[in-house]
């Protein structure tokens, strides 16, 4: 591989190149990565320190939270430093291994929230006296075992595509970190075939997750006409959470492999959603619309604070 490429480092375009816009562009998304930090910690914390760990959907959303942190972790620092310090290029091994985290944690994170939490929250509907046996402890590691191992086979394929490429002429990248269509364009080869395979993998997954969520709702929907008028509120709005959060993620990012292995100027646009925009309001999502959420966090505040005041 090493005689097949001579760039050792990638240029990217970035942004913009007016320095105003990137200053904005810094304090908007240092504001919103932190607020994604904070957010995520808050409810790792809140959920290990309640009884709520022990209930699966709690389970899930701490998985989930831990997949926001670690999947938007793999591009947001680079791109920050990038804004602040003017310098855009990021080395080979680097650009590799974003390559890979990228689409480890995002596949992670989709299996997690899409197909992991569908089914928990169908079992917990149409199964409600069962739930707790159905979704017991092992079953629930299982299922995020699961999760990982579909994100890992799925991550590895891309990855063990892009890096077999020859790279060794034009090394700029047209996107704010390395992404895989971006890639295809500077390679030293005819990408057709594997343009191909990447989408055709994304699109298995897409097909995969939108199958079961979708056969999910249906079950739910069709249990909840025997339900009360309160159960199926409060069945709903759990559900409606878990649907807006798909939607702000899944959307932007089936736009962004699901079609011809080419880049739009766009991208970019949807790029920035689905990194940083969409997981930085998970957070709020699950916790505004969640009573027992808002307890354990409220709960967690006020014991930092008494034990911060009776240290004083």
């Amino acid at each position: 591989m090493e005689n097949q490429r001579n760039v050792s480092e990638f240029i990217f375009v970035g942004l913009s190149s007016d320095q105003n816009i990137q200053m904005f562009c810094f304090v908007f998304f240092l504001f919103c990565y932190v607020a994604l930090l904070v957010g995520n910690l808050l409810i790792l914390v809140s959920i290990r320190c309640s009884v709520l760990f022990h209930q699966p959907m709690y389970y899930f959303l701490s998985h989930l939270s831990s997949m926001d942190i670690c999947y938007t972790s793999s591009v947001t620092p680079t791109l920050l430093s990038d804004l602040l310090l003017g310098r855009k290029t990021i080395s080979y091994g680097n650009c590799m291994l974003q390559v890979f985290t990228m689409h480890f944690f995002g596949i992670i994170e989709v299996f997690v929230l899409v197909t992991v939490m569908a089914f928990d929250r169908c079992v917990a509907i149409c199964k409600p006296l069962h739930y707790t046996i159905i979704m017991n402890r092992t079953r629930c590691n299982l299922l995020v075992v699961a999760a990982w191992a579909g994100g890992a086979v799925h991550a590895f394929s891309q990855f063990s595509m892009i890096v077999s490429l020859p790279f060794c002429g034009p090394n700029e990248i047209d996107q704010y970190y390395c992404d895989i269509f971006p890639l295809l364009k500077v390679a030293c080869t005819d990408t057709y075939i594997v343009g191909v395979l990447v989408v055709a993998n994304s699109g298995m997954v897409a097909l995969v997750t939108f199958v079961l969520l979708f056969g999910s709702y249906v079950i739910i929907l069709f249990n909840l006409r025997n339900h009360s008028a309160e159960g199926r509120r409060k069945a709903l709005s759990t559900c409606g959470s878990h649907i807006t959060v798909v939607v702000l993620f899944f959307g932007p990012s089936v736009f962004a492999y699901l079609r011809p292995p080419t880049t739009f100027p766009e991208d970019k646009i949807f790029s920035l959603f689905y990194t940083i925009i969409a997981p930085m309001f998970n957070p709020l999502i699950y916790t505004l619309r969640n009573t027992e959420m808002k307890k354990a966090i409220r709960k967690v505040c006020c014991q930092k604070i008494f034990s911060e005041g009776k240290h004083n």
